[in-house]
């Protein structure tokens, strides 16, 4: 039986930096085919070697199928994905990365608000060029930066239209998040990408919102991450025919570890949504920030799950 295809080998086409501790990748198919398609703000797993594995965001326009574009910020205090792809990526090097995965879902009609801190501004750079493309001008950006933005170049022309908005936040007063969505209240979409305290207001200020209405992007997992804390119960993998006991000390994903199972694994922290798996008797327990209800409804986001009965099984 083959295999599903879950990798897709890239070439790294260009290097730049853009400054402010920025750069900007472009991967490209070793023998220039078009690449698999994505959706305005989807993500990518790129595989760094030895089990790293980091997600980033494409800001590309989806309709350039021959790149995959990202933009990766350094952290210096991070788990050493940005410190990898800084220092030790170059032009012609071979990386693996995952199918493309997520995206938003544009209000065709109403206005999409996009609210980005910092290098968060990239799936709405990619969702601003479909939007562009397509002659659509139903959206806004503000976007708050500590000094020069990066990426500006991406979005020139909606910068000069006067549909994005830019803070520079060593300058002037971060906007108020509560009041630039509250005129959207009735109508429209909204989503946000950027630090904590960022995304705690815009959850504050949605919270009343459908869900279908309002978008979420986060690029840092909880600083706590969620242990075990139920009874040991049997772990079934259908596919491999495995069996063992999920323990609190060792954890669903330890477990999977110990069996030998390749699960690729991003943030650790259930905001990336690389480890999800196909679960087919539970129930599960979901701790991740990434599933929709309807998808919760077969999946798991392995990193931060468990089950809340005396049996899981998953499809791997």
């Amino acid at each position: 039986m083959a295999k599903a295809i879950k990798t897709v080998s890239t070439v790294v086409s260009k290097v730049e930096d853009l400054g402010n501790d920025t750069k900007r990748f472009t991967l490209v198919d070793q023998d220039d085919w078009e690449l698999p398609p994505f959706r305005p703000g989807a993500h990518i797993d790129v595989h760094l070697g030895q089990g790293l594995v980091r997600t980033y965001s494409l800001c590309n326009d989806p309709y350039d199928d021959r790149r995959y574009v990202i933009a990766v910020k350094r952290e210096r205090e991070g788990r050493g994905g940005s410190n990898f792809l800084h220092d030790l990526v170059e032009v012609g090097q071979p990386i693996s990365v995952s199918l493309p995965r997520g995206g938003i879902a544009l209000d065709q009609e109403g206005t999409n608000v996009f609210l980005a801190g910092g290098i968060g501004v990239t799936p709405f750079i990619s969702a601003i060029r479909h939007l562009e493309r397509r002659g659509r001008s139903n959206y806004v950006l503000h976007w708050t930066s500590r000094g020069r933005p990066v990426l500006t170049d991406m979005i020139a022309p909606a910068i000069e239209a006067g549909r994005i908005r830019l803070y520079d936040t060593t300058a002037q007063a971060k906007p108020v998040i509560a009041a630039i969505v509250g005129e959207f209240a009735g109508s429209g979409l909204a989503a946000c990408c950027g630090p904590a305290a960022m995304l705690k207001a815009f959850e504050d200020a949605v919270s009343a919102w459908p869900e279908e209405r309002k978008h979420i992007e986060m690029f840092t997992p909880p600083k706590v991450i969620a242990r075990s804390d139920v009874p040991p119960y049997e772990l079934y993998l259908s596919a491999s025919q495995k069996l063992a006991t999920v323990t609190p000390d060792v954890g669903l994903l330890g477990t999977l570890d110990a069996l030998g199972v390749e699960v690729p694994v991003s943030c650790g922290g259930g905001i990336c949504g690389a480890c999800r798996t196909r679960w087919t008797e539970g129930p599960p327990i979901h701790r991740d920030r990434v599933l929709s209800i309807a998808e919760r409804q077969n999946e798991l986001i392995v990193c931060v799950g468990d089950c809340a009965g005396q049996r899981l099984v998953l499809d791997l």
